[in-house]
């Protein structure tokens, strides 16, 4: 019970950050941000909800759903050892019948999809006429997962991909800007390669962040703000509506 209640603490803290969070999470300034956006967004109630590329569903408590059905694939660049895998598939077809959810969320999972378009096209296929798909894509983060990482997607990029699958931008929003992305960086470097290998060493010594976190959240808030770099694409995603009589 206590394992599974730190477990469950220690995912929050990464993926829903609070505020005194910023102590103990090296992502906390582009973790913060997108959680705070998705809060935001994530404000409807849904019969029935897809989490393509679930993982461990690190976003599953912000969803009012009565059916929560996460799908991932066996092999990928993350170990599955902790994940909370409902359905797997074969990275081509989702074992579903058409038009089975009304929401379809997807979190940092774009990246790392070769044939992101075809993948498109299949989660269009079971998302309802009037259902809507929920995604955040990366944009300005290290190689990760590999050798899945497959690619990261501007603003253009990804209005095209999307309209070639026949859907269409509801809502968009960018987390982060210029100075969040640089500080997040230099922290990312910090952590992974001048911090011990030691992942117990790591979280002892993860406090000393805070201070490069605070100074940019400040220089962020400060600075003249410029949106050509980022951490994310947030973005609530529809049908396109049929024209033909």
């Amino acid at each position: 019970m206590i394992k599974q209640k730190l477990k469950l603490y220690i995912q929050n803290s990464l993926f829903q950050p609070k505020p005194y969070d910023i102590f103990f999470n090296p992502y906390f300034i582009t973790r913060r941000k997108l959680y705070v956006v998705l809060r935001k967004y994530i404000n409807d109630r849904f019969s029935r909800t897809l989490d393509f590329g679930c993982g461990e569903k690190p976003y599953k408590s912000l969803f009012s759903t009565n059916d929560y059905v996460g799908v991932d694939i066996k092999v990928s660049g993350h170990n599955n050892k902790n994940s909370v895998i409902d359905v797997y598939y074969d990275g081509e077809t989702l074992p579903f019948t058409d038009q089975s959810f009304d929401c379809i969320f997807s979190s940092e999972v774009f990246e790392h999809l070769f044939n992101l378009n075809e993948m498109l096209l299949e989660l269009k296929r079971v998302l309802s006429d009037d259902g809507q798909m929920i995604i955040t894509v990366p944009f300005a983060w290290p190689e990760h997962e590999q050798p899945y990482d497959f690619g990261r997607y501007t603003t253009f990029a990804l209005d095209q991909i999307i309209n070639d699958a026949g859907l269409k931008v509801k809502r968009r929003v960018k987390t982060g800007s210029y100075i969040s992305v640089l500080g997040q960086l230099i922290i990312n470097y910090v952590y992974m390669r001048i911090f011990p290998k030691n992942k117990y060493f790591r979280l002892i010594l993860t406090p000393l962040l805070a201070p490069l976190t605070l100074i940019t959240l400040v220089l962020d808030f400060l600075l003249p703000r410029d949106m050509t770099l980022y951490h994310n694409h947030v973005m609530i995603l529809t049908k396109k509506k049929s024209t033909n009589c």
